[in-house]
């Protein structure tokens, strides 16, 4: 049964090219949103802290300071109103989930640039 869900999802619903982005890397995402009869695109610049799921059903999570207060939020991958992700710089981390960020304020939260 799950390979005949994963079929019909690989098959029938289209997906976006994005381009490659992981943990630690700094990306702006631009998305649509409806305020009655009219759309505006509104972007969210922030830090990936995970990538999460496969095909279809991806989300990543997108952390930055508004101010003082963190403010996290969470984009699913085929998102109808997702518009275009861009990649403003490669974080260096270990990890694949980085919820360590969340606890670092200050000069402690910078993740240094990954140099290709």
């Amino acid at each position: 049964m799950e390979s005949l869900v994963k079929f019909v999802q690989d098959e029938f619903v289209t997906r976006k090219e994005l381009p490659e982005f992981a943990a630690g890397d700094t990306i702006t995402v631009y998305y649509e949103i409806k305020e009655g009869n009219k759309t505006r695109t509104q972007f969210f610049r922030g830090v990936v802290i995970q990538r999460r799921g496969s095909g279809t059903s991806e989300t990543f999570t997108i952390r930055k300071m508004s101010g003082s207060i963190g403010v996290e939020r969470i984009f699913p991958v085929n998102l109808p109103a997702l518009q275009k992700i861009e990649v403003n710089k490669r974080g260096k981390v270990r990890r694949a989930r980085i919820y360590y960020f969340r606890g670092l304020t200050g000069k402690k939260a910078r993740i240094k640039e990954r140099r290709h």
